[in-house]
């Protein structure tokens, strides 16, 4: 057997580390942003039927436009989109990439402003993007004149907004929105993978659609509707973005089993959104709670909180899980983030996070 190193790989691919988040079995699971809540027995039996008559046609290949999973998604989302300006994929990562294959590539630029989505610079370099790193405030959130400069003075073929931002679970004014849509040159993409969970009265970009058709919002059934192990991404956009992206798209993408399921998923979306309010209760009562502790937390619009700060982050993030509860270290370096669970699950955050910090205390130096 050969190792890595011994193989032609692309010389801008060496030294990575493939992306993802620890993978544990520990007791309580509040790392990677997931629904805590899985789906109930009625749509485990209709997911069931709807995959066992998909079965019956699989030595066929499915409906490679996904055009009845696209009009579902369309009148989900409202705002008078129609299916012809929605797109799904295999999980928003591979709604990004086909993004990047699209208008980015070689010679080209992606500017997002970081800390953000991980995910974003690293496909971007995967696409051969150049990727340029424009900065937050110390809040976290998002200057528009700091925004509209970066875009100026770099003039990306994309930019990368993230409403609410992943890690800190900050929303973007849609001001801000339309402030960077008025200068960029290219395409401006706003992530909302989380915007169920933002707090009443938040505006989304989705409302910007049509005056803007260099404009593209991607979301996921991941997360709200408690789908990510389906792995369904979508997008909303002017017809002619779906028209480009179909040039890169990778043949019969989406299978019919997939289609299926988030179809299905789509007509039990009251039942499945009615966790929303109370994932946004626990995540404001752990905020407030977190603060209590004489711990910094960041305003949330999604299902989970950037707490800290911490001189040894790491130190902290071992302690819950010795303690039986797995965070993600990830973003700035003083800080953790834990996403939001079952009551019982973040009761047990909370007594994990207390004893670790006590320990800290009294351990010297």
């Amino acid at each position: 057997m050969t190792r890595l190193d011994g193989l032609p790989l692309r010389d801008d691919l060496r030294g990575r580390a493939p992306y993802g988040a620890p993978q544990l079995d520990v007791p309580v699971l509040l790392n990677t942003n997931e629904n805590p809540y899985p789906p109930s027995e009625r749509l485990v039996t209709d997911l069931a039927a709807a995959v066992a008559d998909a079965a019956r046609g699989l030595n066929r290949y499915p409906d490679r436009d996904a055009v009845e999973l696209r009009k579902g998604l369309a009148d989900y989302l409202g705002h008078g989109i129609r299916a012809d300006q929605v797109w799904a994929a295999n999980g928003s990562n591979e709604i990004l990439q086909q993004i990047l294959l699209a208008f980015g590539g070689p010679g080209r630029r992606a500017l997002g402003f970081e800390p953000s989505y991980s995910m974003h610079p690293i496909i971007t370099g995967i696409t051969g993007t150049e990727w340029i790193s424009g900065h937050r405030e110390r809040d976290f959130g998002l200057d528009p004149e700091h925004a509209v400069a970066a875009v100026r003075e770099h003039r990306p073929d994309v930019v990368f907004l993230t409403s609410p931002n992943n890690p800190t679970g900050t929303a973007l004014p849609v001001g801000v929105v339309e402030d960077v849509l008025a200068v960029a040159p290219g395409m401006v993409a706003v992530d909302e993978a989380y915007a169920e969970f933002a707090r009443p009265g938040t505006r989304g970009a989705l409302t910007l659609l049509a005056e803007y058709p260099r404009l593209i919002v991607t979301r996921t059934m991941s997360k709200a509707f408690a789908l990510a192990g389906a792995r369904l991404g979508y997008l909303a956009a002017d017809p002619a973005v779906v028209e480009a992206l179909l040039l890169v798209r990778l043949p019969y993408h989406l299978s019919a089993v997939t289609q299926a399921a988030a179809t299905t998923a789509l007509t039990h979306a009251e039942e499945l959104l009615a966790t929303v309010d109370e994932l946004r209760a626990e995540r404001d009562e752990a905020v407030a709670w977190l603060r209590v502790q004489n711990l910094d937390a960041v305003d949330s619009d999604a299902n989970f909180v950037l707490f800290g700060r911490f001189d040894d982050r790491r130190a902290v993030w071992q302690g819950l899980l010795d303690r039986g509860v797995l965070v993600r270290e990830v973003g700035p370096p003083e800080w953790l983030r834990v996403s939001i669970g079952r009551p019982e699950e973040m009761a047990e955050f909370r007594r994990a996070l207390l004893e670790t910090l006590e320990t800290l205390r009294r351990t010297p130096g």
